[in-house]
């Protein structure tokens, strides 16, 4: 399945939006902060209720979050040098940019590690939640609204009426039941590692973890 290429070549060809954990990265980040917080196996059971959609979302993520309280905010610096890119991404974001395109990631993950990560990669919009810090010391909270299924549906949105760019020429791609929404609104959308329930609902699965295999799907290779 390919994308059609827009009659108005005035407005970017197409605003493609992953999801950051187990999606443009390998990781799920919030597992990297609890190992710090020695609850990475508790943790690691509710994102995985949670990505095939047995548990809310706001839920799961108060649950998780909790168990990081009195970590010191350096633990960002330590946790970001771990993070590793899925193989392809620059790849992705290269082509995609090659073509007048936009890049965008919504996570359910924190701004804390992603925003030096966007930024390196040369992202054009990125959101994610954000963890409260008092003193110098998370304090197992968030701040702000989260980046639930909903949200993640709005940020597609809100950047593809900022651009111009219809949503017959959007794409998601993620892996868990956050997801979904998005992926629902969306153009073509793309189940990449993903739970069986993401899968099923898909337009297209790819299971090898190279994201410029949807290069070819927005006709940018054969």
């Amino acid at each position: 399945m390919t994308l059609s290429s827009p009659p108005n070549r005035t407005s970017p060809r197409f605003l493609v939006v992953l999801d950051a954990d187990s999606t443009l990265i390998h990781d799920e980040v919030i597992e990297l902060l609890a190992e710090e917080a020695g609850a990475r196996t508790e943790v690691a059971e509710i994102t995985e209720r949670a990505m095939r959609g047995e548990l809310d979302f706001a839920q799961s993520l108060r649950e998780r979050v909790k168990t990081l309280a009195g970590l010191p905010a350096e633990v960002f610096s330590r946790v970001g040098e771990r993070i590793r890119v899925t193989d392809g991404v620059p790849e992705l974001i290269a082509g995609v940019h090659a073509a007048g395109g936009l890049v965008g990631v919504v996570s359910g993950g924190f701004h804390e590690t992603l925003d030096p990560l966007a930024e390196r990669l040369g992202l054009d919009h990125w959101r994610a939640n954000r963890l409260e810090v008092v003193d110098g010391a998370l304090t197992g909270a968030t701040v702000g609204h989260v980046v639930d299924a909903q949200a993640k549906a709005d940020a597609l949105t809100e950047w593809a009426q900022a651009a111009g760019i219809p949503h017959a020429r959007t794409v998601a791609i993620g892996d868990g039941a956050n997801d979904l929404r998005m992926m629902e609104i969306a153009g073509l959308a793309v189940a990449f590692n993903a739970k069986p329930r993401v899968r099923a609902e898909a337009d297209v699965v790819i299971d090898r973890q190279d994201l410029s295999q949807i290069l070819p799907l927005l006709g940018l290779r054969g």
